[in-house]
């Protein structure tokens, strides 16, 4: 079957790529520091970290990437609101694109002040020492992207990003296995520092390297550039097991690298959160060159995932409005609105409002789980590949939003069972809407 990469090809969105530059682009977009600094809030709750990460990477986060991807090529190329719209009904579509939409602008939008930041205390002077400057620099750089097709900036030197990422999780790997650090057992008692729960806050922050529902809105715009479906299961199943191995190397160093353990790690948190632990771990066990990999992992792959998610608004836009993107003008004529939000957003505190972001995250994955385990029911096969996470990732939404600060704030006596009665009803519903569907399918 030909992809949407030669069908739809367009110089723009739609460009054949070598398989290889997909699978390093896809993990570059769906990681950045998700992988790294999730896995190091992550690794305050203990060892438990590690079964999370292996077995929400490989049953959960995997396939729901898998899924993303492949049901894009299927659909032409299409945005993940659109396809769970197809699947789920125009309610969920709707739902989606809104959703979507806000999830991504946000993302944007903190990966354009995070970096800023951090460029303007480098120690520089002048205008160099202004966040300003470099967000002016870093929104320039984001609408570029956004705009041009992907074969002109993306495609050259995202790859190298990706290398990147990955040589600096491997050395950081490589040097614990040298130095002997003390890599906490699973059978070790461990408790977070300040007593949270595991279920299901570890659940929530460890996102990226397990599941987490942003690799959806990316996945399609690598799904534009397959050149054929046989390199599905490498680039979309095989991205996100390599941002597992990427988390689960960053949530072992997090526990054995400080001296006094997590209690250690939540210092320095405490201190300078999960960049200082990058830069600290970094440069104590790879030297000044992991010191240079640290700074620039810290400030590029932020950046590479903001313009990313511009670019993926774009997408939904086109897709939600069927706007051709083959010119420039209709092209600006999306962007310039959608960076205009973003920009008038970079003046609003998000202390507050980014606290809903990793519930929202994983709320994302929950649904296009539930679109994929229905598409399943439509190609009559069995579904409880994608449905069995589904109904895990509905407990688990469920309770964290029924117990967290910025949720009802409920307690664990009622937040626990809410949580298992949603899941056991969300997939009672679903089981009746795929028997509804096995029947309709029968022949009369």
């Amino acid at each position: 079957m030909r992809t949407p990469a030669h069908t739809s090809k367009d110089g723009v969105d739609f460009v054949p790529l070598p398989w290889h530059k997909i699978f390093l682009i896809q993990f570059l977009n769906i990681a950045g520091l998700g992988p790294i600094f999730g896995a190091i809030m992550g690794a305050l709750y203990g060892p438990a970290a590690f079964l999370w990460i292996a077995f929400g990477c490989i049953l959960g986060g995997a396939v729901h990437d898998y899924f993303s991807g492949m049901l894009s090529v299927r659909h032409n190329g299409q945005s993940i609101p659109e396809i769970v719209g197809h699947y789920l009904g125009e309610g969920s579509r709707k739902i989606m694109r809104a959703f979507s939409v806000i999830l991504l602008i946000l993302v944007g939008v903190v990966f354009m002040m995070g970096p800023a930041g951090l460029l303007a205390n480098l120690g520089m002077e002048g205008v160099f020492a202004n966040t300003n400057f470099w967000l002016a620099i870093i929104l320039a750089y984001y609408f570029i992207a956004t705009v041009l097709p992907v074969d002109k900036l993306i495609s050259k030197i995202y790859p190298l990003f990706g290398l990147t990422l990955l040589i600096m999780a491997v050395g950081v790997g490589g040097m614990m296995l040298v130095k002997g650090l003390p890599i906490p057992e699973l059978t070790d008692s461990l408790s977070h520092p300040k007593d949270l729960p595991i279920w299901p806050m570890l659940f929530i922050t460890i996102a990226c390297g397990a599941i987490s529902g942003f690799h959806a809105t990316q996945s399609p715009m690598m799904s534009r550039c397959l050149p054929t479906e046989a390199y599905g299961r490498r680039v979309f199943f095989g991205a996100m097991v390599a941002e597992g191995v990427v988390a689960l190397i960053w949530a072992a160093a997090a526990m054995s690298f400080f001296p006094n353990g997590l209690e250690g790690l939540n210092e320095v948190l405490a201190k300078g959160g999960a960049g200082l632990v990058v830069n600290e771990v970094s440069v104590g066990l790879m030297g000044s060159i992991g010191g240079m990999l640290a700074i620039l992992g810290v400030i590029a792959c932020p950046i590479t995932s903001g313009d990313t998610a511009f670019r993926s608004v774009r997408l939904i836009f086109a897709d939600a409005l069927n706007i051709s993107q083959t010119s420039t003008k209709n092209r600006l004529m999306l962007a310039v609105p959608v960076f205009a939000i973003g920009f008038a957003l970079t003046f609003i505190d998000f202390n507050i409002i980014w606290r809903y972001f990793a519930f929202s995250n994983q709320a994302l994955a929950t649904i296009v789980l539930w679109a994929s385990a229905m598409y399943m029911v439509h190609e009559s096969k069995s579904h409880w590949l994608a449905s069995l996470p589904a109904t895990f990732m509905t407990a688990v939404c469920t309770t964290y939003i029924m117990m967290a600060p910025e949720g009802l704030s409920l307690s664990t006596s009622i937040a626990y069972p809410v949580g298992v009665v949603a899941a056991i009803a969300s997939l009672v519903w679903f089981l009746r809407a795929a028997g509804k569907r096995a029947a309709s399918a029968q022949p009369a």
